[in-house]
């Protein structure tokens, strides 16, 4: 079992950035995947970034040399550096972790508007 807890969401102005933080609890951290997904208002949730426990990285397309996911296996927590940010990035982002099963948090809400 793992719980999660995301922070960092808030409102920001178009080309501002934003830090999220996911802290996990419950488990062994570092061998479980971990990462970000979105969704918008009337849109399907959609993978933002993935690390792997080898901290290998996937990103979608739509944020590739805009966000950053890292990890920190001694706190528990992984993070989202989102920069470059666009209205289109307007959503409540949600943290999971995977291994045999997947985990998620409550989400945070992130706004883009000036």
């Amino acid at each position: 079992q793992v719980q999660l807890v995301e922070s960092g969401g808030g409102l920001v102005q178009p080309g501002g950035s934003l830090r999220l933080s996911c802290a996990a609890s419950g488990s062994i951290f570092s061998i479980y995947t971990m990462g970000w997904c979105r969704q918008a208002p009337g849109k399907e949730r959609e993978l933002v970034a993935e690390i792997s426990s080898g901290h290998s990285t996937n990103y979608a397309d739509f944020v590739k040399g805009r966000f950053t996911i890292s990890r920190d296996n001694a706190k528990k927590t992984v993070y989202l550096q989102m920069n470059s940010l666009k209205p289109e990035d307007t959503a409540v982002y949600y943290c999971y972790a995977r291994l045999k099963s997947d985990y998620w948090g409550q989400g945070t809400q992130v706004t883009v508007s000036s």
